[in-house]
């Protein structure tokens, strides 16, 4: 188990992978981005430590991320590997059209 301070920590580091969609053709871009995700799914989670895969998608702001938590103790060794495949998936991310704000952060969880 981590600990940021006492009485702050953590079992399970994420990594988030998100972007804003695009409602312009039918949701056009928030289908593909969804396909991309289906494409990658099962080698996301063959990393060793996954716990968990979430997606997460707001109609309102138009977000589409996807989350990724693995236990603690695991998440260096992915953070290592570069957190593959995230390079190939934010790259193939960024080329749909209608997709923009790509970005990526790193935060822990706990269950309280």
């Amino acid at each position: 188990m981590g600990t940021f301070t006492e009485g702050v920590e953590f079992d399970t580091v994420a990594r988030e992978w998100r972007c804003k969609w695009s409602p312009d053709n039918d949701k056009k871009s928030l289908q593909e981005a969804q396909k991309l995700l289906n494409d990658v799914l099962k080698d996301i989670k063959a990393v060793d430590g996954v716990k968990d895969v979430q997606r997460v998608v707001c109609g309102g702001c138009m977000d589409f991320k996807v989350i990724t938590s693995l236990a603690g103790d695991k998440f260096g060794d992915w953070e290592t590997a570069k957190f593959a495949p995230e390079e190939q998936f934010l790259e193939k991310l960024k080329a749909i059209d209608g997709i923009s704000l790509v970005e990526t952060q790193t935060f822990t969880l706990m269950p309280m």
